[in-house]
């Protein structure tokens, strides 16, 4: 099972997880190497920062960026790369931490 099952499995049973996250795509909002603490939720908002599947691939933390009724919720990351239309969120970013210090955190 790698990171992206794992966590997946995570959110189904216990309805949240944690997995660190590598890559420069979400700077300055997450830097690479950050814990992310993640929940399931029944909805998702533009602005959310997610754990999906686009286009057959695990996205471990993009943004939502549009929502649409017929096709779902438009991934990018926070650069204006966009990876697409999904329907598939796992869950959603509540808490980041770096080097220990909490870096990112939501409600």
């Amino acid at each position: 099972m790698n990171k992206y099952e794992r966590l997946k499995s995570d959110l189904e049973t216990a309805g949240t997880g944690k997995l660190k996250a590598f890559g420069n795509s979400m700077l300055p909002i997450l830097k690479n190497g950050s814990l992310l603490t993640f929940i399931k939720a029944t909805d998702y908002n533009i602005g959310d920062i997610v754990f999906c599947k686009v286009k057959g691939r695990y996205i471990d933390a993009h943004k939502i960026v549009k929502k649409d009724t017929n096709k779902g919720y438009l991934i990018a990351n926070n650069h204006g790369f966009e990876n697409g239309w999904t329907k598939i969120v796992y869950g959603k970013v509540i808490a980041a931490e770096y080097q220990g210090r909490t870096i990112y955190k939501t409600e």
